[in-house]
């Protein structure tokens, strides 16, 4: 055989070909350890998902909006009026807002587009508050499920950034369920939306997406949360508990009977941060998955009932439930009643991954 033929004989031997159309192209071959990485991590982004998850979030989410809206029902013009009886606090929460970025929503948009037709201020902050109120009732039925969603997190954003010099966390809690709630694929298999319209069923890799940045998402809140809490040593002698017990408004509990029980407030406080830090950790493996779950949810509970934070706490067990709640073994899962999908279903996840190129 002659050099030439050689050369070709070694090349094919090395370079894998197809014919088309009598051609030969080179067939670039993925090597198989990367293949695995890529489609594990696939299959980890986009597990195949029932949509009782985004269930619990839509009803919870729609209550907790229905209770944030009747709460501030009284005050609602007082807070955030801009002129006459308001408490003139949203002209400098919005000014102070401006400076950050121009395109955060806020009420004073509201206000001057309904100036601009003839409608008063109070008009405006009234008919705003009727809307929050008949989006938070469309997520708990299920009606016009992702019109309310986006109505939900575009009034509540409004109230919350106008009303920033007395907004706290639950705003930015309430922000981002609705967040994640909107561009979730609504609407779920429980809502009067699918009821009436009837609906193809959603894909469960989408569904199965999206429930998996929101329990990521988690993830990094309660790490970097007890991370913060563990470097100051307020957490580790006790002080930021007395502090949180005994100072107004938060002071449900008599001061005496906080000094009474001090010496478990060190213990309190550590062992606060340590289920934060350890939340990534735990709330994955299915073994210890509900009993950290259980520890969350006990810690937002005594939050609530202790310093009175109901909002803030109602709001972290919604995302908590919704995010690692339907994955235990709840007693209706053996009576039918919960059709939850199994996380290793590769025959449903097949689509998917074969749009992204990998073999299956």
């Amino acid at each position: 055989m002659n050099s030439s033929g050689e050369l070709v004989s070694r090349t094919s031997f090395y370079m894998p070909t197809i014919s088309a159309s009598r051609r030969n192209h080179p067939v670039s071959k993925v090597p198989k350890a990367m293949e695995s990485c890529k489609e594990r991590l696939i299959r980890f982004l986009f597990p195949a998902q029932s949509g009782n998850w985004l269930t619990i979030l839509r009803i919870g989410l729609g209550l907790q909006v229905l209770l944030y809206a009747l709460s501030l029902k009284r005050d609602w013009i007082y807070l955030f009026a801009g002129t006459g009886e308001g408490l003139n606090g949203r002209a400098l929460s919005e000014g102070l807002l401006s400076t950050e970025s121009p395109v955060v929503p806020r009420l004073g948009w509201l206000v001057t587009l309904g100036s601009h037709v003839g409608l008063s201020e109070w008009t405006v902050l009234s008919v705003t508050w009727w809307f929050l109120l008949c989006a938070a009732c469309g997520l708990l039925a299920g009606f016009f499920s992702r019109s309310s969603a986006i109505i939900a997190w575009f009034l509540h954003l409004c109230a919350a950034k106008s009303g920033g010099l007395v907004s706290y966390g639950v705003d930015n809690f309430m922000t981002i369920g609705l967040f994640y709630l909107m561009l979730s694929p609504l609407p779920d298999r429980y809502s009067l939306d699918q009821k009436l319209r009837k609906l193809k069923t959603k894909d469960r890799q989408l569904l199965g997406f999206f429930r998996r940045v929101l329990q990521i998402h988690l993830c990094l809140i309660y790490f970097f949360s007890g991370l913060t809490k563990s470097l100051g040593s307020g957490w580790w002698d006790g002080l930021n508990m007395w502090r949180a017990l005994a100072r107004p408004p938060f002071n449900v509990l008599d001061p005496a009977f906080v000094i009474r029980w001090h010496y478990l407030l060190p213990f309190i406080g550590i062992s606060i941060f340590a289920i934060e830090i350890t939340y990534p950790v735990f709330i994955w493996p299915s073994q210890t998955r509900g009993i950290w779950l259980a520890l969350i949810v006990s810690m937002h509970l005594a939050i609530g009932a202790f310093m009175g934070m109901y909002l803030f706490a109602m709001i972290m067990i919604i995302l908590n439930l919704a995010a690692f709640g339907t994955t235990l073994n709840w007693p209706v899962n053996r009576i039918g009643i919960h059709h939850s999908v199994s996380p290793n279903d590769n025959s449903s996840s097949h689509s998917i991954l074969s749009r992204l190129g990998v073999n299956c």
